[in-house]
């Protein structure tokens, strides 16, 4: 059935981690609901909202590291988990 997709294991990983961080994320909204904050972003945000914008940014990290460098993707899943890391905590 999905057949015409390309789903190597790298894929299938990505997706799941993806799967597994929005499923904690639900979970942890329900136990602990949290209220809007003013970070070092220049909105103020919620724990969605800082997520959504730490794995657009991650997008942003990979194509840049595609576009501009010869150097292994590993390096930008590493700033982009710190990126999101950073984001999440005083974005």
């Amino acid at each position: 059935m999905l057949a015409w997709m390309n789903w190597t294991p790298s894929v299938a990983i990505f997706f799941a981690v993806i799967a597994t961080i929005l499923a904690i994320m639900t979970v942890y909204e329900i136990v602990s609901p949290c209220v809007e904050r003013k970070g070092f972003l220049p909105i103020s945000t919620t724990r969605g909202d800082r997520l959504f914008i730490g794995l657009l940014s991650a997008a942003y990290i990979h194509l840049t590291f595609l576009a501009v460098s010869d150097i292994t993707l590993w390096i930008a899943l590493a700033v982009s988990v710190i990126w999101l890391l950073v984001l999440l905590r005083w974005g």
